[in-house]
């Protein structure tokens, strides 16, 4: 079983990025997938959660209006797409999945928002 993000980096802010995940190793179609963030100091927190594509998506207030998540079942992945960043979204970004009992976690990308 693999998760592997990529797509962060530094960006201004104001800018965007888009995180992807790539998933192998499990079916891929039946998981919960969801994307958390972990910033220096502070607990993983959620970020974005999707079930199906063209599902329920729910967001966090802080990142509602500027954060999409969306899948693509076919290829077997997940995506996060960021506008507006700002400074207090800069954190370590994971994909998560989850099917019952099983979960699994992505080792991250960092994403850092500075002038």
């Amino acid at each position: 079983v693999q998760l592997v993000e990529s797509g962060g980096g530094l960006v201004q802010p104001g800018g965007s990025l888009r995180l992807s995940c790539a998933a192998s190793g499990f079916t891929f179609s039946r998981f919960t997938m969801r994307w958390y963030r972990q910033a220096p100091g502070k607990e993983r927190a959620l970020v974005a959660g999707m079930l199906l594509p063209g599902g329920r998506r729910d967001y966090p207030d802080s990142v509602k209006g500027r954060f999409t998540i969306s899948r693509d079942n076919a290829k077997n992945m997940l995506y996060l797409q960021m506008n507006d960043l700002k400074a207090e979204d800069t954190a370590m970004y994971y994909c998560n999945a989850i099917y019952g009992n099983l979960v699994y976690w992505g080792q991250g990308t960092q994403v850092t928002v500075s002038s």
